[in-house]
Formats: C-alpha cells, sequence, structure tokens
C-alpha cells in the first residue's frame, strides 16, 4: 500500500504532466489557424501591368485544404467532366507559416512542370477569410505573375 507521501508526489506528478499536456494542446490549436477546408471566392493574376480575374468562374469551384504542414487543392467544373468547359485541376506539398510568411513546396500537380517547386506567399487571415498574395515565378516555362487569392472557411 503506497504511504501517503508516495500519494502525494504522485498527484502532484499527475497534475504536472496534465498541465503539460493541456499547454501542448493550446499551444498546438494556436499554430493551427489553416487547418481545415476553405472555398476560393476571388482571385487574380497581375502580369506586369496586366491584371486578369481568373476566380469565380460560372459552372467551377475551388478548394484548398490545409493539415499541420501539408496542403492539396483541388478545381473541377461542375458538369461532372462534360462538355467543353470540363475542367479538373489538382495539387499539393508542405507548406510552412511564419507569422504572414507562407511558403508551399508543391510536390504534387497536374500541371506536372510545376511540380517539386517553392513558392514565397503572404497570408493574411482575418475571421473566416484567407487572403493569399505573392508571386509565382518559373523561369523555365516564362512564368513570373502575382496573385491574389481570397478564401472562406468552408463550415
Amino acid at each position: 500500500m503506497p504511504s501517503k507521501n508516495q500519494l502525494f508526489v504522485f498527484s502532484i506528478l499527475l497534475s504536472l504532466v496534465s498541465c503539460n499536456i493541456t499547454s501542448e494542446v493550446t499551444e498546438k490549436n494556436r499554430t493551427l489557424p489553416l487547418a481545415g477546408t476553405w472555398n476560393l471566392v476571388s482571385s487574380k493574376v497581375i502580369t506586369k501591368t496586366d491584371t486578369v480575374n481568373t476566380f469565380p468562374v460560372k459552372g467551377q469551384e475551388m478548394i484548398k485544404m490545409f493539415t499541420d504542414n501539408e496542403f492539396s487543392f483541388f478545381k473541377h467544373d461542375l458538369n461532372y467532366g462534360k462538355g467543353e468547359s470540363a475542367v479538373f485541376d489538382a495539387g499539393s506539398g508542405t507548406y510552412k507559416l511564419e507569422g504572414e510568411n507562407y511558403s508551399e513546396h508543391l510536390a504534387y500537380c497536374n500541371y506536372r512542370d510545376w511540380e517539386n517547386r517553392d513558392f514565397n506567399f503572404k497570408l493574411i487571415l482575418k475571421n473566416d477569410t484567407l487572403i493569399q498574395t505573392g508571386i509565382e515565378k518559373i523561369d523555365s516555362l516564362n512564368i513570373n505573375q502575382e496573385i491574389v487569392e481570397i478564401y472562406v472557411k468552408k463550415k
């Protein structure tokens, strides 16, 4: 049978461990503001002095999903791949977020020449709205454009 002193020490240790677990969970929740699914509501591409609104597109939807260090995106038409407006785009990889500095490593993409590339952006998170801005530059594809994407968190 444990002594009162042993029970006291055990209860103190148990309290400390549970406080540490609570602290880790709280800290992890603070570092995961992106976790979940986001609907793209607006995007534009700026090349030199030309600005093109690229989304919304009638009959299409796009989502971006985040876990603790991975992202994926999917865009498709709402006609189940039928007709001239059929489209399906997808990609995924890893990301790092430090304050507003957001970097992606695009590991998989249906546009295969974009794979294994790194992109740096700024992210602004306001309640249920996410604004992603930055430069996409791939010299070998002659791509040098600024993007502005606005997402709303899916409920």
